[in-house]
């Protein structure tokens, strides 16, 4: 019984730069690297459809990183409120 070869981002991002080179064909990229053709065709059309989110500015990412991390702290103070009041209410 076969398993399935898994790959690192590093092996693929290195095929994919190849391929997009387009010094070799598919197949011969391929045949070099012991890989299916239609698998290096998959993984560039990933790359590509991810790449312009290299080029998103940090301050969007920041942004949402801020948002995340305000929205837990609210929830961490509102769970903190409801205890306090129940222990204040239980104290009476």
């Amino acid at each position: 019984m076969k398993t399935r070869r898994s790959f690192t981002a590093k092996f693929k991002t290195k095929v994919v730069l190849e391929a997009l080179s387009e010094r070799y064909t598919l197949s011969d990229l391929a045949q070099r690297h012991n890989i299916h053709p239609t698998q290096i065709s998959t993984w560039k059309a990933q790359f590509l459809a991810g790449a312009e989110d290299i080029f998103e500015t940090d301050g969007s990412r920041k942004k949402e990183e801020e948002q995340t991390d305000r929205d837990e702290l609210l929830k961490t103070i509102g769970q903190l409120k409801v205890e306090n009041d129940f222990l204040k209410k239980s104290l009476r």
